[in-house]
């Protein structure tokens, strides 16, 4: 499955798989996000699989909201990968 992303304001929902072939569309969708927005809240509840430039997709971003001084949220339990990428770079 290709990966689509469904929004409404701020609230963004992504479902199927991100990676290196769908990760243009991710890009397209948050290039210069946050320039519109203060805080932005991301669903991954729906995200069957994610290679790792999905995940470093995913964390640049984090790293832009960071630098940018800007609120994301990621939630839902849909990828494991993500999660264990977040988890190592807080234990390490």
């Amino acid at each position: 499955m290709n990966l689509r992303i469904t929004h409404s304001h701020n609230f963004f929902k992504l479902k199927g798989i991100l990676d290196k072939r769908s990760l243009s569309i991710f890009q397209n969708e948050f290039n210069n996000i946050f320039e519109r927005v203060n805080a932005l809240t991301i669903s991954i509840e729906e995200v069957e699989w994610m290679d790792r430039y999905g995940v470093k997709a995913m964390t640049g971003l984090h790293d832009e909201a960071l630098l940018k001084n800007k609120k994301l949220s990621i939630i839902g339990l849909g990828c494991k990968e993500l999660y264990e990428h977040f988890k190592y770079k807080t234990t390490a």
